[in-house]
């Protein structure tokens, strides 16, 4: 059994948790509360010294950090069922969509970044969530962009069956969703979000279904 690291609100782990689902192997989850910042403490930073989830333990070895790295290692380790095209084209252009979301919209919006907002630059509360939603629908925008003319985009982000392209935007949706960021206006980016939800690996991995995290109801 793997043993995770992660918190509930936090997309990154979300990425792995959904990924553990599909590929069916079992993990145990010990949450982290970034809010309360139990990320600090000494004894994590020595996990972790990036000081973030998820951190995902195999077997005896040393801890695996970064969700992409850790998607792209489960990839390797366990390839069925695939969550990369076996194509080099394919696997580039799923890459590169999950990258869009992981890579350059999703670290804007961490709690360190909403700290520094505040810390450094004295931004209230209102103008931090203004920050946070521009950054979530630019995010989204440039994804619907991305995919809404691509003949390799399907049911998923690339073809019928969901990839890492897949898990890394519905982490951003879910994110989205929780600052109340509309995509009725991105149409592509709204069905396969559904798509991915209609999936039990996934819908079971959403940050509401995971122990400490509010009701959302």
């Amino acid at each position: 059994m793997f043993k995770m690291y992660g918190f509930w609100r936090s997309a990154a782990a979300f990425r792995v948790r959904c990924a553990l689902n599909l590929k069916g192997l079992a993990y145990e989850e010990t949450m982290i509360d970034l809010d309360a910042g139990e990320q600090n403490a000494p004894a994590f930073k020595a996990l972790n010294p990036s000081m973030a989830v998820p951190v995902l333990f195999v077997d005896d070895g040393p801890p695996l950090t970064q969700s992409m790295a850790i998607l792209e290692y489960l990839e390797e380790t366990h390839p069925a069922p695939r969550l990369l095209p076996e194509d080099p084209r394919g696997r580039a252009r799923v890459r590169a969509i999950a990258l869009l979301c992981a890579a350059d919209h999703h670290p804007l919006i961490v709690p360190r970044i909403r700290r520094h907002l505040a810390d450094a630059f004295g931004l209230d509360q209102a103008r931090r969530t203004d920050w946070i939603t521009h950054w979530f629908r630019e995010g989204l925008a440039q994804a619907e962009a991305r995919l809404k003319d691509d003949p390799a985009t399907g049911v998923f982000c690339h073809g019928d069956a969901p990839s890492i392209a897949d898990l890394c935007l519905i982490s951003l949706v879910m994110g989205a969703r929780g600052f109340e960021v509309k995509t009725d206006d991105l149409p592509t980016v709204d069905r396969i979000a559904w798509a991915c939800l209609d999936l039990d690996a996934i819908a079971e991995a959403v940050p509401f279904r995971q122990p400490g995290a509010p009701n959302p109801f």
